[in-house]
């Protein structure tokens, strides 16, 4: 009879080592894919800069939409040059145009507006654009600018390893 239960013992023991070992395998696994879709998730700006790098290294082409142009209108050119230079400061795009006096037509409140006013024409990259577009908000005089995006679908190769120098990572 001792026999029979130190063999039933055993059999308890090793198949309690067996679980054991299987749970702190499969616990050691979810523990690494955590951390890789972490890491994933926490690098994939600088990932995705890289990609696009290469696609263009690799296939002599520009990779659609990594690049934005945004309009944004002002009412006058010194508050077009001042929030300009400050998108410029901060580093969110590579250059921008102000184009002097354009005339505007638009609804506001019912009725059909006339008004002069300058638009500015901000390159950058489209992961910066939601950036561009959140500071516009908070300073200019506008009680709603127009900020609107258009990805750039193609261009000169030369000019967007420029915009990608000038522009850094996010």
């Amino acid at each position: 009879m001792t026999f029979v239960a130190c063999n039933r013992m055993e059999w308890l023991l090793q198949r309690f080592h067996k679980e054991a070992v299987f749970h702190s395998v499969i616990r050691t696994a979810m523990l690494m894919l955590c951390l890789l879709l972490v890491l994933s998730v926490s690098l994939y700006p600088g990932l995705r800069s890289i990609g696009v790098q290469l696609h263009s290294v690799l296939t002599g082409s520009y990779m659609p939409g990594h690049h934005s142009l945004l309009v944004i209108n002002s009412p006058n050119e010194q508050t077009a040059k001042d929030i300009g230079r400050a998108i410029m400061e901060r580093r969110l795009a590579a250059s921008i145009n102000i184009l002097s006096r354009t005339s505007t037509m638009y609804y506001w409140k019912g009725e059909i507006q006339d008004a002069t006013e300058f638009l500015m024409l901000v390159k950058t990259k489209t992961s910066r654009v939601q950036q561009v577009v959140d500071y516009v908000r908070s300073v200019h005089p506008y009680a709603t600018p127009e900020v609107l995006s258009f990805l750039v679908e193609d261009g000169s190769l030369a000019y967007m390893k420029w915009m990608d120098e000038a522009i850094p990572d996010d």
